[in-house]
């Protein structure tokens, strides 16, 4: 693979820098996160019709523009980097990869055009009350098959679940146990029987939702023999988005760092000048750097549909969540006392760093994920 962008590429990361300064400031992260909803509808529909964000990566067949992940992960590097509240990761990092991994190409055809054109905030039901990220994990039934399936039970921390208007939910077949008989099913937003209930979290950038199924009718989305292989495929995938967004926050907190180092005076002198500021700042630009290089790794492997994907997927995560969590942290020190107060935007990084960390599964998570999958 090439490590270097191409000339399109870069242009597409100014782009888009542009757009998230202008925005997603950190007034206007402030007050999204304060609201119910957590994101923007204007902006959401600015982002689908002049930059076409929502069908960056969506096949030309299905209203798409037909780009590849490597895009896709320059585009959350700039979310990350800005903090943006928005249904994005959601809609286009979650539920978007798991119909087209599941789903028929009359499924497809009949919903990635909305969520192509912006009409459509899509959200993936994955975790349940027990809070694991494997097949173990999914205990919700769903009873018939096709466009007869009823749901049952409860699912948490979904995001941006309380605002979607098409939910992918996992579940299993009656009977069916570990990896056999898991599928997806999609069901409305507004469906009878679905109470969706916003949760308080720590990183309110990122808005989370229970979810509560009584008999709530679905439709089964592809082949549910095949649905775990899909939804493995499709955790790599969202994996790999995630540690782009990642790397996007993590070298902000590592400018935020180095240019409040050569402002601030102490003792007469910028407290960069001194040994410990100076290798605080140097061991973050190691972890930030490497990092990239995972996550661009990933995003070419993802791109590619390459077999190395599952296991550069966990290798990224992993590395990406430990920098990422350890450059926030890093910045807090640096900054002294005004980087713990709700007044300074340190505080807003860490604590996506934390959500982001567990999301989809820790580092320890993944590593061990990544030492079963090369057969240590």
């Amino acid at each position: 693979m090439n490590f270097a962008f191409t000339e399109e590429q870069d242009q597409l990361r100014d782009a888009v820098r542009r757009f998230m300064e202008t925005k997603s400031d950190e007034k206007e992260v402030r007050r999204l996160m304060e609201t119910a909803e957590g994101y923007d509808p204007e902006l959401w529909a600015q982002m689908a019709n002049e930059l076409g964000l929502q069908s960056l990566h969506i096949p030309e067949a299905y209203g798409g523009q037909g780009f590849t992940f490597i895009e896709l992960g320059i585009v959350l590097e700039e979310m990350g980097r800005a903090l943006l509240c928005s249904p994005y990761f959601s809609t286009v990092g979650l539920a978007t990869n798991a119909i087209l991994n599941a789903g028929t190409e009359e499924q497809k055809s009949a919903l990635l055009p909305g969520i192509a054109a912006g009409e459509t905030i899509a959200a993936l039901a994955f975790t349940e009350p027990n809070g694991r990220w494997d097949a173990s994990g999914i205990t919700m039934e769903a009873k018939g098959s096709g466009d007869a399936v009823t749901l049952d039970g409860t699912k948490m921390y979904v995001i941006d679940g309380h605002i979607a208007n098409t939910i992918v939910v996992v579940a299993r077949q009656a009977g069916s146990s570990g990896e056999d008989g898991i599928g997806f099913y999609v069901v409305d937003g507004d469906a009878a029987g679905l109470t969706r209930t916003a949760l308080t979290t720590m990183d309110q950038t990122r808005k989370q939702a229970k979810l509560e199924f009584a008999g709530v009718k679905a439709t089964s989305l592809g082949d549910s023999d095949t649905g775990w292989t899909a939804l493995s495929k499709t955790l790599d995938q969202a994996a790999v988005c995630l540690a782009n967004e990642m790397v996007g926050g993590a070298q902000k907190v590592l400018e935020m760092s180095v240019e409040y180092a050569k402002v601030r005076v102490q003792f007469g002198r910028p407290i960069g000048s001194f040994q410990a500021i100076k290798h605080k700042c140097a061991d973050m630009l190691l972890e930030v750097e490497s990092a990239k290089s995972a996550a661009y790794y990933a995003a070419w492997a993802a791109a590619e549909d390459n077999d190395e994907l599952p296991v550069v997927a966990s290798l990224a995560k992993a590395y990406c969540s430990d920098a990422y969590f350890h450059a926030t942290a890093e910045n807090i020190q640096i900054h002294g006392g005004i980087g713990f107060t709700w007044e300074h935007p340190a505080h807003l990084y860490f604590k996506r760093a934390k959500s982001s960390e567990i999301l989809l599964g820790d580092a320890t998570y993944h590593r061990e994920l990544l030492a079963q999958r090369i057969g240590i």
